[in-house]
């Protein structure tokens, strides 16, 4: 039928019956309607209100009845072609819907509330210009002098300046909004609106001259600057070790491409790390700056956005979603610390940041660099096969040697009567630290104080009632906390099982805080874990004071461990370093090794020598030897051995589907029937393994039981169409009713 006709994604389409569906475009929006602009639709037989956004427009449909588009949501598409292909591509290969991807790509700020108005909107500013020339407004204002003293003072001020914020004005000048108004009445001056940004705070002072590159860093420099000037897509791996000197690269690279008129996005893992970058990059590039994290204001991220939409800002640095920025005419992107695990979403839709830079790269003809000294093994045999072009920074910028590193035997310590979480060795180079005027960093990867509270009578443990996990007691508040559904409770004083004594058991990052105040009274420790950073910006202020005030010690889980330099810090303490090695994923021990090296790399970053203490019940366990002796190419190639054995990426792909529901047995046969399915689908010829229906880690969250289907194969389009085509029959089956299903690729648990 030939009219005009919108192919729209619907919010409210579930993954199993997402598709583009067509839409009659009345006569009155024919002419405003563009791809890319969300507007409101019927869907679903009682014609509910939905939001969508047009995908595309054509003058014919394959359906007689068409359902009308009802409001065009925007005055100008809020996706361009580009991004509404990378949310095709999402859909396809992240399993989830067009809509859920748009989300993802759009930040909150353009999102509508219930009464489908935008939830943030533009911010103004009042100004006052002259509707005169200066010279004439001078000569008015000395005539005005005797009579009209404010309105002359308002008029001088003007004449000095193109335009000025009314309120600054009136501040500056002493005189009242009558006068201001009296002045627009007589068309002598004029009162209009100029759109204002929010925008966090950056560096403003004198730009710097970009830094020196040693021989190391200059002959990586040249060879990433051949890729990135090519005109062709490619990916680079740039492995240095902790204190090379990465960032100084960056910076070069990044300005090369500014100066070709092109754009950049760097990728950090962490939002700690934002402040620091986002100082050392804004010293160099001034406003060019843009900054994207979830700590932001919903009208910063907005307006950070929209600069970068506009090409105000051509440098955007932030976390994981910046991946999405708007830049026009992009030219490069970085992924610091590539393998790190916050880059991947645990949220539908459940993407990769690598993998999205991999397609912004690859459609604009430009190159993906990712820099680490532990690159993810995948990265590293990526750029041992040839796929990655591969650079090495060999020895740290200053040309100090990397910190000397003693692994202490807890089994030990316990043996000579030290039942602590602190060694006497430990203790002992913290003193020797404390004398010199030094800073430590003491690293745990639990929050809290202990572990879990135990009877040591009849052996009753505190459980959270919506979660199979024990409770962790946090001294703060003297509660027991579930870090997963957030449910807490006050500890009796004694069993409640049997009325025997509680035990507490294990270590957090409390808990050795508080020890350090029973062993050193006097001095300053500050403690850093999600419990003290809550607030938007509060670790950039604790940072700030480590820093200014010389705060003796840090301790802090894994926020403490990359890209932090600070250059009085000389002693670095791993406590329980054998907490990640037996977590039971087969990245467990990738994971140990690089939460080591990175936070043994935060000693010793300035002019003096720097050491480390690891304390671990395995002293002998070859990834912390390996760790100790931050020798990256030994684990690669003994890690590498283990994966080839058990066909684990990279040489295989792992896709899970995963089932929730608030009845195990469902759950349970939901799991059967989807690799039953699979198994049928991809035929014997796929060569993929099926195991399963397999528990999770922990099988029982806020009252949801999970069980899951692992696919150890070839993540390629036949692979994902059988897992979607099954997710889809899972959801819809009525003998599952009750249970969610889901996708994932390359899951982090």
């Amino acid at each position: 039928m030939a009219v005009p006709v919108a192919k729209i994604a619907v919010s409210a389409a579930t993954y199993w019956i997402d598709r583009p569906y067509d839409y009659r475009i009345p006569d009155e929006l024919a002419a405003r309607a563009k791809p890319g602009m969300r507007v409101y639709v019927p869907f679903s037989q009682g014609n509910r209100r939905s939001e969508g956004i047009i995908l595309a427009l054509s003058d014919h449909s394959d359906y007689e009845k068409l359902k009308p588009v009802q409001t065009l949501l925007d005055e100008e598409p809020v996706l361009d072609e580009e991004q509404i292909k990378l949310a095709l591509f999402m859909r396809e290969r992240f399993f989830c819907t067009v809509y859920d991807a748009v989300k993802a790509i759009l930040p909150a700020g353009l999102w509508l509330n219930d009464e489908g108005e935008q939830r943030t909107r533009d911010k103004t500013v009042e100004m006052a210009r002259l509707c005169i020339p200066p010279e004439d407004a001078a000569q008015i204002a000395s005539q005005k002098r005797m009579r009209s003293r404010q309105q002359a003072n308002l008029l001088e001020l003007l004449c000095s300046f193109s335009a000025l914020p009314s309120r600054d004005l009136l501040r500056h000048t002493g005189a009242s909004r009558p006068s201001l108004k009296a002045l627009v009445k007589a068309e002598l001056a004029e009162l209009y609106q100029q759109e204002v940004y929010r925008r966090p705070e950056i560096y403003v002072g004198q730009t710097e001259p970009l830094p020196v590159l040693n021989a190391g860093q200059q002959e990586a420099f040249e060879g990433l600057s051949d890729l990135a000037g090519s005109g062709k897509a490619g990916a680079a791996l740039l492995f240095g070790v902790t204190g090379s000197g990465k960032t100084s690269v960056y910076i070069h690279l990044i300005a090369q491409q500014l100066q070709r008129g092109r754009a950049a996005i760097l990728l950090v893992p962490e939002i700690a790390l934002t402040p620091q970058m986002l100082q050392t990059f804004s010293s160099h590039f001034g406003n060019e700056v843009a900054v994207l994290h979830s700590s932001l204001s919903a009208g910063e991220r907005y307006d950070e956005w929209k600069r970068i939409r506009s090409g105000k800002a051509r440098l955007v640095i932030g976390t994981r979603s910046a991946v999405f920025a708007p830049c026009r005419n992009l030219g490069l992107i970085i992924i610091d610390e590539e393998q790190e695990e916050t880059y991947k979403s645990e949220n539908a839709p459940r993407y990769h940041a690598r993998d999205i830079a991999k397609y912004r790269c690859a459609r604009a003809d430009c190159l993906l660099l990712m820099g680490s000294a532990t690159p993810d093994i995948v990265s590293r045999y990526a750029a041992e096969t040839g796929r990655y072009a591969y650079f090495r920074l060999e020895n740290r910028y200053n040309e100090q040697e990397l910190p000397a590193v003693q692994i202490v035997d807890m089994k030990r310590e316990l043996r000579r009567g030290n039942g602590g979480s602190i060694s006497s060795v430990l203790r002992d180079e913290i003193a020797a630290n404390l004398e010199r005027g030094e800073q430590s960093i003491l690293f745990i990867n639990r929050r809290g104080a202990h572990k879990l509270v135990s009877c040591g009578d009849c052996g009753y443990t505190y459980r959270c009632p919506r979660c199979s996990v024990s409770l962790t007691y946090h001294s703060a508040n003297s509660r027991l906390i579930c870090h997963y559904c957030g449910f807490s409770r006050r500890v009796d004083e004694s069993c409640p099982d049997c009325g025997g004594t509680l035990k507490y058991i294990g270590v957090g990052t409390q808990m050795v805080e508080t020890e350090l105040h029973e062993l050193f009274p006097e001095i300053g420790i500050m403690r850093m874990d999600t419990d003290t950073v809550t607030p938007a910006g509060s670790h950039e202020a604790l940072f700030k004071r480590f820093r200014e005030e010389n705060i003796p010690v840090m301790v802090g889980t894994q926020m403490v461990t990359k890209g932090l330099n600070f250059e009085n810090v000389t002693l670095v303490g791993v406590l329980s370093a054998d907490q990640s090695l037996y977590a039971g994923d087969y990245r467990a021990g990738e994971r140990t090794f690089s939460l080591i090296t990175q936070v043994v790399g935060r000693s010793g970053r300035g002019q003096k020598p720097g050491r480390a203490v690891i304390q671990t019940y395995t002293p002998d366990n070859e990834t912390i030897r390996q760790a100790a002796q931050q020798d990256y190419d030994a684990f690669y190639s003994s890690e590498l051995s283990l994966r080839r054995l058990q066909n684990l990426p990279p040489f295989r792909d792992i896709l899970t589907l995963t089932a929730s529901g608030l009845e195990e047995r469902p759950v349970v046969q939901a799991c059967r029937y989807a690799r039953e399915r699979l198994e049928e689908l991809l035929g014997p010829r796929s060569g993929a393994d099926l195991l399963g229906p397999t528990p999770m880690a922990v099988v029982r969250v806020n009252n949801r039981y999970r069980y899951r289907v692992i696919l150890n194969g070839k993540n390629n389009a036949a692979t994902r169409a059988a897992i979607a085509q099954t997710v889809s029959e899972c959801n819809t089956d009525k003998r599952f009713r009750g249970v969610s299903v889901f996708a994932d690729s390359d899951p982090l648990d």
